[in-house]
């Protein structure tokens, strides 16, 4: 079985950040992952996005998705775009601080908080770790520590101060919302922790 995100948003939010992340954690708990990142020439406020493909044996797609099953929804500009590409039925997780409310029906919809939360954390550059911990819980894709453990390998050397900001994001997006409301994975195959 294999399950989809299309990651979106703008320069600067994190999402490829937030791709990697999560396509390290899928394969270091033993699954195979695809990623692939799309951006503009602009370094910040231009478009981004990013596909994850992870898949429990051999992958049977390109991350060059003309079809998924979910979304990360950092910013409402590139909406439209991925909007098109997921499946009926298909999750959304929304940076409500941003988003405010989709227009997606026909989808399952999480809005989370994002951005207000990395505030309240005192790490506004966070927000995009609090939505891929939310996405993370509603789906259950990969485990919350290999998430954590994958977050902490690819910050680099010269952003450790920022370590302990990203865990507490990504412990904040888990915590605000319900575990498993969306699973990617059938029941006993997944991991949440």
């Amino acid at each position: 079985m294999q399950v989809e995100v299309v990651l979106t948003g703008i320069g600067g939010q994190g999402v490829q950040l937030c791709a990697k992340t999560l396509a390290m954690a899928a394969t270091a708990e033993g699954r195979q992952a695809l990623l692939s990142a799309h951006y503009g020439g602009e370094m910040r406020g231009g478009q981004t996005e990013a596909s994850v493909v992870v898949a429990d044996r051999d992958l049977r797609s390109v991350p060059i998705l003309a079809a998924t099953w979910s979304a990360f929804v950092m910013h409402p500009k590139y909406w439209p775009g991925v909007e098109e590409r997921l499946r009926p039925g298909g999750v959304v997780v929304a940076n409500s601080t941003v988003v405010g409310d989709l227009d997606a029906e026909g989808y399952r919809v999480f809005p989370v908080p994002a951005g207000d939360l990395a505030v309240a954390l005192g790490a506004s550059m966070s927000a995009g770790f609090v939505l891929l911990g939310a996405y993370n819980a509603i789906t259950g894709m990969v485990g919350l520590d290999a998430l954590i453990d994958a977050m902490r390998e690819l910050v680099p050397p010269y952003r450790t101060q920022h370590l302990a900001a990203n865990e507490a994001a990504l412990r904040a997006g888990h915590d605000a919302v319900t575990t498993l409301a969306a699973p990617a994975w059938p029941a006993g195959a997944g991991v949440a922790s």
